[in-house]
């Protein structure tokens, strides 16, 4: 019955011109439920989920809060009939504190004055009351990520979110800030609060979900109950097929050394050494992972690999080149590629066309450039190949990356990478944000690049990805290699001890 459900989303469409991002969909939430909101990157589910929050309007279709029709035509009317959403990419202001970001917008005065004490106490009490730790007086940009998602949730708390919609909320998450969250939701919907939840992370779904519906390029597929539904379910409702969560591949075949670092050094942006006496090498036809905790040196690494970040001291050599003090334009062209951890502030330029973000590393070449004049038929051409090899799904070529899903945003950056022909191929966080049919695909491709001898350098937090893909795993921890083993020869269990500073000896853990 109508009366049950805190939320309704009967019949709802959503055009851009010719493109349908959301076909006729439908969505019933009840109180006190986490309904699971399940689809492939650009299946339409933020699309969806940013008419709920009151930043898109429906080109047809309803929506009911407790049974009553509404119109949300802000995000201040999502806000008052208590719907608060927390993004995939935070919105917080790095230079403000906690508290003046959760009030941001809300703000009350006392004697024309903001009452910044009394926001701090009702801060302090929400985030004990749902066990969101977290300091109201640090500044955003002080604390971690972690903290930041928590920071995020207060503020639709705080706002009076009786319905709180999460956006991929563990793409940036540690493995252990991951079950704290989860555990945040659990102590959320009893205290009476639904959550809506976008996750491409089909264990997640099973661990805390009751409901999940699932939409398939931008059409209702189903809604059913969790329980009793295997990831092999999850994944093919998601995909219509089946999908492997073992990547097949051959054994290695290294040849020589392309990558060869040695007792680097680099300084993290406080001046403090993030890379300590660090050396690697990486060979043609292998996958090398990088496993390690996040700030243990891995993002100081990789910029220093591609002449993003100034190295202290020691040496980097790329197929016998001391590539130290290299600018990154002269790194790229000695036929290295860089898919980057952070896809919006380094991977892409957001109000730039997706054909012109696939054109960034070779717009100064023939045949994308001549004389210094662009070739725009040229640029849409080999982006609309890139667009259909990668299955980058987007409305054309020439709409802005910031149009675009994170997953597709993703495949567009490693499309553009890979087509380049790299002898060494660094990736960051290649599968954060993608749907479980992506993941096989990237995975597949990287395992493909290592397959035409490519040297590829691999950095995740999944580990599950590190013992899929990688040949051999190199442990980073506190800013050095603290292990290197062989997928065959590990297990999750020991690269967490590994991570955290313990040694392994003869085959058993010892902390």
């Amino acid at each position: 019955m109508t009366k049950d459900y805190v939320i309704e989303m009967r019949g709802i469409t959503k055009k851009f011109g010719d493109f349908t991002a959301n076909d006729n969909v439908n969505l019933n939430v009840r109180k006190g439920e986490i309904h699971a909101l399940l689809g492939e990157n650009g299946a339409g589910k933020s699309t969806l989920m940013n008419m709920l929050a009151g930043l898109l309007e429906p080109t047809s279709g309803e929506i009911l809060i407790n049974g009553k029709s509404v119109t949300i035509d802000s995000p201040s009317k999502a806000s008052h009939l208590g719907i608060g959403m927390v993004h995939q990419h935070f919105m917080l202001v790095d230079a403000f504190t906690v508290a003046e970001n959760i009030i941001l917008g809300t703000e009350t005065t006392k004697g024309g004055v903001i009452d910044l004490k009394q926001a701090i106490q009702e801060i302090r009490e929400l985030s004990e009351r749902y066990g969101l730790s977290v300091d109201p007086t640090a500044k955003v940009a002080d604390i971690s990520v972690g903290a930041q998602q928590r920071v995020e949730i207060l503020k639709t708390l705080y706002r009076g979110a009786d319905l709180l919609i999460f956006d991929e909320p563990t793409a940036v998450l540690t493995p252990a800030e991951i079950t704290e969250l989860l555990d945040i939701m659990r102590t959320l919907v009893k205290e009476g609060k639904s959550i809506i939840l976008i996750t491409h992370k089909l264990d997640e779904i099973r661990a805390v979900a009751d409901m999940v519906t699932v939409i398939r390029r931008g059409k209702w597929i189903q809604s059913v109950p969790v329980v009793g539904a295997t990831n092999s379910d999850l994944a093919e409702w998601m995909v219509g097929r089946s999908v492997s969560f073992k990547t097949e591949k051959i054994a290695a075949d290294p040849k020589e050394v392309v990558l060869s670092i040695k007792d680097l050094v680099v300084d993290e942006n406080r001046g403090v050494p993030a890379v300590k006496n660090l050396s690697l090498d990486v060979r043609a036809g292998e996958i090398v992972g990088i496993a390690g905790i996040d700030g243990n040196g891995q993002s100081e690494l990789i910029q220093a690999i591609t002449g993003l970040r100034k190295v202290k001291s020691g040496e980097i050599w790329i197929k016998g080149e001391n590539i130290v003090g290299k600018s990154p334009r002269k790194i790229t062209e000695m036929q290295v590629s860089h898919v980057p951890e952070d896809r919006h502030r380094d991977g892409l330029v957001l109000d730039m066309t997706l054909a012109e973000n696939f054109s960034l590393q070779t717009y100064y070449k023939e045949p994308i450039s001549k004389n210094g004049i662009l070739n725009y038929s040229k640029i849409n051409e080999k982006a609309r190949q890139l667009m259909e090899e990668f299955d980058v799904r987007a409305a054309s070529e020439v709409v802005p990356a910031k149009a675009l899903s994170g997953g597709n945003q993703q495949k567009a950056i490693i499309a553009r990478e890979v087509d380049r022909n790299p002898d060494l191929l660094i990736v960051s966080q290649p599968t954060r944000g993608l749907d479980v049919g992506a993941i096989e695909y990237i995975r597949k491709r990287l395992i493909a690049e290592r397959d035409k001898g490519k040297a590829v350098l691999v950095v995740s937090f999944e580990l599950d990805e590190i013992l899929d893909v990688s040949d051999r795993i190199a442990v980073i921890h506190d800013g050095f290699i603290h292990g290197i083993v062989t997928p065959e020869s590990t297990n999750k269990q020991e690269l967490g001890v590994l991570m955290a500073g313990g040694y392994l000896k003869e085959g058993e853990v010892h902390a």
